[in-house]
Formats: C-alpha cells, structure tokens, sequence
C-alpha cells in the first residue's frame, strides 16, 4: 500500500461505551481531518460506520496484509524512509501465521492432504505451531503438535 503526502488517509477510532471500536475512513483534506478530530460534537455510529471495512469472510483472510508504520524519530536525514512492519496484527499475532497458512495450502495443491481426512503432525514448540493450529481448525484439519522431551521445562509448560 503506498500513501503520498497530498492523499493522506485518515483513520479515526471511536471508542464505545460497550468496550467495542468502529472506525471511520475519511478526508483526503488534511483541514476537515483536522477539524474533525477536534471537533467536540457527538459522531453517530451511523457515521462511523457509513464506510465501513471488509468484514473478512474467515481468519485467513485476515493473514498478511499487515499495516506498515513510519519510524520517523529513528533517522533524521532527508529523503530516508525507515518503516516498520506490523506482524503482531495478524490473527495469531505472529509472521508464523503465513507461514503456517503458506504450508497448509501448498499441501493442498499438490493433492497431500485433503481437509476432514488428513491429520497433520508438525513438530513444533512455538509461534509456528499457534499459526498451524489457527489454519488447521479453519480449514478442518485435525492437528497434532509434538516436542521433544530435550525441550526446557518453561518451553514444555507453554
């Protein structure tokens, strides 16, 4: 996704009273963003949510496509652009995730496994098996996760 300073998109959370978020996608014109992110007056929900985001048909769909942040404070020189990729903001708040997803599917166009009939074995002890068994339970694989008894006792514990 590429932004240009002239298109600035604005992104406004509005925290409701029940604890949930809607968002509200707004203004090229950095005035009226200005404006109303100042404003006091009551936004209505309605407004909030007149152009609302995708609603993702399933948790994979929600796998990559992660945000991107500018690190402005961490180089002062001009015409550098450092930015940061946010992989904690997908489902199982992890890279591992894509590749979790990446090896179910590959698996699946080669004709190897097929859902409801295949159970996946993986030996694993962290982020990549979260990612696995997030992909696994969406697609209908049974999943079974190993590790070895050399593991330590913390790692064993998670």
């Amino acid at each position: 996704m590429k932004f240009s300073t002239s298109s600035a998109l604005l992104l406004t959370a509005a925290s409701l009273t029940s604890g949930a978020s809607a968002f509200a996608f707004g203004s090229t014109n950095r005035n009226a963003a200005a404006k109303a992110s100042t404003s006091t007056d009551a936004i209505s929900t309605t407004a909030l949510l007149a152009e609302r985001p995708k609603i993702a048909e399933n948790v994979l769909e929600l796998i990559g496509n992660t945000p991107m942040v500018k690190l402005n404070k961490l180089i002062d020189t001009p015409g550098v652009e450092v930015v940061a990729k946010l992989e904690s903001s997908n489902p199982a708040n992890s890279v591992k995730d894509r590749i979790a997803l990446s090896m179910i599917t590959e698996a699946e166009k080669r004709g190897d496994i097929t859902p409801g009939k295949t159970t996946l074995v993986e030996p694993t002890s962290g982020n990549t098996g979260i990612g696995l068994s997030m992909v696994a339970a969406s697609k209908g694989y049974n999943l079974v996760l190993t590790m070895p008894e050399s593991m330590s006792m913390e790692r064993r514990v998670l």
